[in-house]
């Protein structure tokens, strides 16, 4: 895939925990940016099977990369 087809900017939020995970496999891997490394993640994360769709009411707070990430907040 070329550059000019990227059109759509996605920017997410990590816990250090789960930045140094990701970081430690793109280096591991010697992918050449954190970007090339998040999408062939996301590649790989989709053409996997066995995953379960995420049931109704879930917060966003309740996905991480790693076991560290902090529980969401209650209100």
């Amino acid at each position: 895939m070329d550059r000019e087809e990227r059109d759509v900017r996605l920017q997410i939020m990590l816990q250090p925990e789960e930045l140094k995970a990701i970081e430690e496999w793109r280096f591991s891997r010697r992918m050449p940016s954190r970007a090339s490394a998040v999408r062939e993640l996301l590649r790989r994360g989709l053409a996997a099977e066995g995953f379960d769709v995420a049931p109704d009411g879930k917060q966003t707070g309740e996905f991480g990369v790693t076991e560290a990430v902090k529980p969401p907040k209650q209100r």
